[in-house]
Parts: C-alpha cells; sequence; structure tokens
C-alpha cells in the first residue's frame, strides 16, 4: 500500500489528463488563459477565411462558372456552408491543442511541432484559394491541395497525442480537403 504505480515509461498512468494518450503522462498546462486562448485560436483561422473570401469573390459567379467539372461536383451554395462549419472545428481543434502544452520534458518539443504543422497547414488553407481561384493556377492548386492534405493528416497525428479531441475534430476537414484534392486534380485535367 502507498506504492506509486507506474507504466512502462515510468510515469504514473493516474496522473494522465483527459484526453491524453497512454504514451503521454505529462500533465499540460494551457499557452494562454481561456479568453486570449480563444481570440489565439480564431485569429489565425479568421484570417484564412479572410484570405479565401477575397480570393473567390467575383471568380465564382464568373470563371468558376464556365470552367468544366465532374459530375459530382457540389452545387456552389455548399462550399460556405461546409467551410463554415469546418473553419469553427479547426478553431475549436486549436484552442484544445493550445490548452495541452505539456509542463515540462521531451514532449514540449513535440507539442511545438504539432502547433507548427497545425499553422502550416493552415498557411497553406490559406494560400490554396488564390492560388486557384484567382490565379486559375489549377495544377498549382493541386500541389497546394495535396500538401494540406498531407500536413492535415500529420497535425492529426501530432495532435492525437496531446488531446484525441482536437484530433478528432481535424477529421472531417481532412476528408474535405481529400475530395477538395480530388475535385482540383479532375477540374485541372478537365481544362
Amino acid at each position: 500500500m502507498g506504492e506509486a504505480v507506474q507504466s512502462r515509461n515510468g510515469h504514473d498512468p493516474r496522473n494522465r489528463l483527459p484526453g491524453m494518450s497512454r504514451g503521454t503522462a505529462v500533465p499540460g498546462r494551457a499557452v494562454l488563459p481561456p479568453v486570449p486562448r480563444i481570440a489565439a485560436a480564431i485569429l489565425p483561422v479568421a484570417l484564412a477565411t479572410a484570405i479565401g473570401s477575397l480570393s473567390t469573390g467575383s471568380n465564382i459567379e464568373g470563371w468558376y462558372e464556365t470552367i468544366q467539372k465532374p459530375v459530382f461536383n457540389p452545387p456552389n451554395w455548399v462550399f460556405p456552408v461546409a467551410w463554415t462549419i469546418l473553419y469553427t472545428m479547426i478553431a475549436a481543434s486549436l484552442w484544445r491543442l493550445l490548452g495541452a502544452r505539456p509542463i515540462a520534458g521531451p514532449t514540449g518539443r513535440a507539442w511545438w511541432l504539432a502547433l507548427a504543422a497545425f499553422f502550416t497547414q493552415l498557411a497553406l488553407n490559406a494560400a490554396w484559394t488564390p492560388v486557384f481561384f484567382a490565379y486559375h493556377a489549377l495544377g498549382a492548386g493541386l500541389i497546394v491541395a495535396l500538401a494540406m492534405l498531407v500536413m492535415v493528416l500529420w497535425t492529426i497525428r501530432l495532435s492525437w497525442r496531446f488531446d484525441h479531441v482536437a484530433a478528432w475534430l481535424l477529421v472531417p476537414y481532412a476528408a474535405w480537403v481529400a475530395f477538395a484534392s480530388l475535385l482540383n486534380g479532375l477540374i485541372w485535367q478537365m481544362n
């Protein structure tokens, strides 16, 4: 009685935070208090949204209407609805990831890597819309979309270690980016 329980990695598994995997028994701490953390999660996503919005503008009714698209291309009204839901989930994921920073140890570097991956995929997200819609660079758009898909999947993988919910929140986004990559590739091929 009174003996410490230890897992194979030497940590007491009872010290795990909810949502942390068995591989990380390091208690977490938030980078910022809750309200500033909300702003830190929303602002980068809002910036990506604004860049996308400014880049699509007249291109949806003009150029995008005139190009050939596969038969399963969704109607135009689906895209803003889908992206509104996805951007909300992306911001929620970032909010959770910002709240799951390890207090100490080597997992701190892994957390920073997860955060870097998150912001890289978000930058690629912001880049895709101008490349595809504003510059009409369909091949380059496909490269950006595939790079974004890889980074979203990597972000999910890295975030899983710190917060399962943060990772799960990105799964629909990954599915949508995979679908968008397929559409982008077929549109490029057809035009």
